[in-house]
């Protein structure tokens, strides 16, 4: 069958329906890639070096025919990957900037009766999408307060009972601290944090307010794009108040179960900020099976940190909101209220 070249727009609306095929190489799709997109690549790692070095050094025609030479031979096992993967023989393609590498895997599937759609402009065209998408203005509510607070738990209740929500430690696989990254995933690069961040943008109508969590600009090893915090920073705060034994509670629920040496290792990344002598403490409570100690700590610096931060970047508008003898009904009928309220 003959391919169709259709623009992004299309794309985005027939992914809906059809499974998508990434043709450039694994290197370039573990660095970032369409959300749900399948590697298929039409020239690995390797194979890309080789090629991109005869193309400088001896021009386009002779890197075709060494293309063809190291891939022509395992033609036959990219169409049998392609059909065990995708039975229905209908895909979207696509590679760097739609070029050679999608056209040939497109010319490829076809003569297997595959039904093709080929994006025009490629990866970079959807990259290009996503950059501006993420660096857009919007009406945000952020939800602040001293580590404990359940600001993460209080955004998942928020966006079930139907508001818009973005959770940028869940799409950064890290939750902030020196004890993010503990327990979570590997984290994505900032390009593709970044894609899928607008992926969760696309599904929110423009001018809508959205709820965040009010991040530091740095979420692990990710960072966030300077417009994007820049609008964090300048939107209305909601400052969540809660007690320091409901925090400690809090925080012993989610982290005291994990590994010791994850969570010891966390205290040493620490201890130019905790001290020596508070670090050790803290390091023995972990050995001691004795959260409460530890957490109680660790707050006094993360609080301290909270407050620097605060006044660092002063807010034209705070609302401060006590949950400490709230259950969860209550705590998101006093969220909404505020978001009515403004």
């Amino acid at each position: 069958m003959k391919e169709v070249q259709i623009g992004l727009e299309e794309f985005l609306e027939l992914r809906k329906t059809a499974p998508i095929i990434d043709a450039r190489s694994e290197m370039e799709y573990g660095k970032s890639h369409i959300p749900g997109a399948i590697n298929l690549p039409i020239l690995n790692n390797e194979e890309r070096k080789i090629i991109g070095t005869t193309y400088k050094q001896q021009g386009n025609q002779q890197a075709v025919i060494e293309g063809f030479e190291l891939v022509g031979p395992r033609f036959h096992l990219i169409i049998k990957n392609a059909l065990d993967l995708f039975p229905e023989r209908k895909v979207l393609i696509y590679c760097w900037r739609g070029g050679m590498r999608s056209e040939i895997l497109s010319w490829l599937l076809g003569m297997a009766g595959f039904e093709i759609f080929r994006l025009k402009g490629g990866y970079k065209s959807y990259r290009t999408y996503t950059y501006v998408t993420v660096r857009e203005k919007r009406d945000f509510l952020t939800l602040g307060g001293k580590t404990g607070v359940g600001k993460t738990r209080l955004l998942k209740l928020l966006k079930e009972s139907g508001e818009h929500v973005i959770d940028l430690e869940s799409l950064a696989g890290h939750k902030g601290s020196s004890f993010g990254g503990i327990g979570m995933r590997p984290q994505p690069s900032i390009e593709q944090f970044e894609n899928l961040l607008a992926e969760e943008f696309f599904k929110i109508p423009k001018g809508a307010t959205i709820w965040i969590e009010n991040e530091s600009r740095r979420i692990g090893k990710v960072i966030l794009a300077n417009e994007l915090y820049a609008s964090i920073i300048n939107a209305p705060l909601v400052e969540i108040h809660k007690s320091l034994v409901q925090r400690i509670s809090h925080i012993q629920e989610e982290y005291a179960s994990l590994p010791k040496g994850d969570l010891i290792a966390a205290v040493g990344r620490l201890q130019k900020k905790l001290g020596g002598l508070r670090t050790s403490e803290s390091i023995e409570a972990i050995q001691n099976n004795q959260p409460e100690v530890w957490i109680n700590y660790l707050l006094q610096y993360y609080d301290k940190s909270y407050d620097f931060d605060l006044e660092k970047n002063q807010r034209d508008q705070i609302v401060k909101l006590d949950l400490s003898n709230e259950n969860q009904e209550g705590a998101i009928e006093k969220l909404l209220n505020i978001k009515t309220k403004r």
